[in-house]
């Protein structure tokens, strides 16, 4: 018997759940795309952005996904030849550096491994061993979608000033823009990397990359950028048609500004503080298996894990097993342990973008399913730790109705 029929949930870090009023506006047939609506649906997405972002500098949208405003960020800024330094705290920080090594680019990495976020005394001592300031860049993930580290990256942009260091900042937010707060230009971020498909709610294809005055006199000074992932056409088109280097993506650009609609009517404020409860629901329900088994959660520090992605640790091959139960018993879909070691030792749960508290406390009662029909040993009252986080963050309220007189409350 299977009791998967009905609507399926992908829980998996990214692509996110995409809210039905995105998926109604992509929903029409394509538009002009040299003038007219589409032009004008475009610039009133830039300012929006940048709000998400935290920053009053540029952006540029790309048609690509998060490996490819990867390879945008690092064309505009490091020649080949040139030396980085990456930020290892897990798979997408290591991809990011390999990406830079296929550019010609030298990477000095630093690895953090994978259940620790970036240790700023060992930054330091790089920086300041690099007398010649031959690292032009210092590269980070703000969340790590394989591990569930949040970075500080206030502390890292001090800590690169400490060590009086001209370096650029990179910073990819792929899992965190819209879920974890950043704020791009107070923090000192020279260039920021991020995508649609995760806190942005949109489907996968579109991704971006902001950048500041310091990464702008970089740019100038480049021999050569291609001219596909050349930020200035991006954002000084003479014509829109070259606004994308070709034809635009129509229909995520609907799907987009559907998206910052909807989180402009929330408020970022609301936003963050609703990820942090569903986080916490998360690790309160993991606490609790791990109170009688193996299981736990891959970042000790509550303080250093990502609002938006969760990694759990479980015994190989138990993995796989719960992955496939949920998925093909209940239609529930989780994250694999994706860049870890071993994978099969590693699910992560997904609780980002358009995600609310009942559907989290319902992937949870299907993990806490698929525990106890695979047999894997789990300590009990998990779902009872969840919800008592959702109900002290949202105490029910009285309503006054001795007013009422709409009929609708008997009043």
């Amino acid at each position: 018997m299977t009791l998967s029929n009905g609507q399926s949930y992908l829980a998996i870090p990214g692509p996110s759940v995409i809210p039905e009023r995105v998926l109604r506006a992509m929903h029409r047939a394509s538009p002009n795309i040299y003038q007219g609506e589409l032009v004008d649906l475009t610039h009133s997405l830039i300012p929006d952005l940048k709000s998400v972002a935290g920053t009053a500098h540029h952006a540029a949208i790309y048609i690509a996904n998060g490996h490819g405003v990867w390879e945008a960020a690092l064309s505009n800024v490091v020649k080949p030849g040139e030396t980085v330094l990456v930020l290892a705290t897990g798979r997408f920080c290591e991809g990011w550096g390999e990406m830079a090594t296929a550019l010609g680019i030298h990477i000095e990495t630093i690895d953090f491994g994978n259940a620790a976020d970036v240790d700023m005394t060992q930054v330091e001592a790089v920086l300041k061993a690099d007398t010649d300031q031959r690292i032009k860049a210092v590269m980070a993930v703000h969340v790590d979608t394989s591990t569930g580290v949040r970075n500080d990256i206030v502390a890292l942009r001090n800590t690169i000033d400490t060590a009086g260091h001209k370096a650029l900042l990179m910073v990819d937010c792929i899992a965190s823009l819209g879920c974890d707060e950043f704020q791009m230009d107070a923090w000192g971020v020279d260039v920021m990397v991020a995508a649609c498909q995760k806190g942005l709610m949109t489907p996968a294809g579109v991704g971006f990359v902001f950048f500041g005055p310091r990464a702008v006199e970089v740019r100038d000074a480049m021999p050569r950028v291609s001219r596909y992932w050349d930020w200035t056409l991006r954002t000084e088109p003479e014509v829109f048609y070259q606004y994308f280097c070709g034809t635009a993506p129509t229909h995520h650009l609907y799907g987009l500004r559907a998206a910052l609609d909807m989180i402009n009517a929330e408020t970022l404020p609301a936003i963050y503080n609703r990820h942090r409860v569903l986080a916490q629901c998360v690790w309160a329900a993991v606490d609790a298996w791990a109170t009688a088994g193996t299981m736990r959660l891959n970042i000790d520090d509550p303080t250093k894990r990502s609002h938006a992605v969760t990694s759990v640790v479980i015994t190989p091959p138990n993995s796989e097993r719960l992955q496939t139960w949920t998925r093909e018993n209940i239609g529930l879909t989780l994250g694999l342990g994706l860049g870890m070691d071993p994978a099969d030792g590693y699910f992560r749960i997904g609780h980002m973008g358009h995600v609310n508290g009942q559907m989290i406390l319902a992937a949870l009662g299907g993990i806490d399913a698929g525990l106890k029909a695979i047999g894997v040993p789990h300590g009990a009252g998990a779902i009872e730790a969840a919800a008592t986080v959702i109900a002290k963050a949202a105490p029910f309220q009285e309503t006054d109705v001795s007013n009422c007189n709409t009929g609708c409350c008997g009043g």
